[in-house]
């Protein structure tokens, strides 16, 4: 299976990073690049909830108009959002527009809050359920670590955290790299993740 094709500098990338302009910027430049920023995770988070049944690309034309509706994904000033604020983001046309997952962000950020309280930060405790290696551009949806976040996050109470939800999460924000072998980000995020330092460790 060739799971990589030429970016427009002629190098490989994994195929679905090659599929629009955004892409292709998303996944140099993020994807898989380990995150410890607790507001970036929590966006993350979020927007995976989001683009359930979506595409990334749906999602990623609208991340401005998420971070303008939601406080730049601040926890602590969502936790704050009340049902006028439900009434408003169901009428922003930026953003999708599905009360159960503008309600979840909401819900979300108030347990992000608690999490931090007792964890100290949302990233050191995320960081906990980092992957373990995989051979390189083997496709998958979920891992056993994904199935361990996702039920320890739904067990304090957090809502639109699947497992396949949360393993894209996980790819994402570089707790596993899922780029293929051949493609040529991937040597770059083993070194980021080499000299990256791990929050709580």
């Amino acid at each position: 299976m060739i799971t990589t094709i030429p970016g427009p500098d002629g190098r490989p990338r994994c195929r679905w990073g090659t599929a629009t302009p955004e892409y292709l910027a998303y996944h140099d430049t993020e994807w898989g690049f380990p995150v410890a920023d607790d507001r970036r995770l929590f966006e993350k988070l979020s927007l995976e909830g989001f683009q359930s049944g979506l595409s990334w690309r749906t999602i990623l034309a609208k991340r401005a108009n998420f971070r303008a509706a939601f406080c730049d994904f601040d926890f602590d000033r969502v936790a704050a959002f009340g049902e006028d604020d439900v009434a408003r983001l169901l009428q922003d046309a930026g953003i999708v527009r599905h009360r159960g997952k503008i309600e979840a962000v909401i819900n979300n950020a108030r347990r992000a809050r608690e999490l931090v309280e007792k964890e100290a930060s949302l990233a050191a405790f995320v960081w906990r359920f980092e992957a373990a290696p995989v051979p390189a551009g083997e496709a998958r949806s979920t891992s056993a670590e994904s199935v361990a976040l996702s039920k320890e996050l739904k067990k304090r109470g957090w809502t639109f955290v699947g497992p396949t939800t949360v393993y894209a999460f996980m790819q994402a924000m570089g707790l596993v790299n899922d780029h293929a072998s051949e493609c040529v980000i991937r040597a770059e995020v083993e070194r980021a993740r080499a000299a990256f330092e791990v929050p709580g460790r």
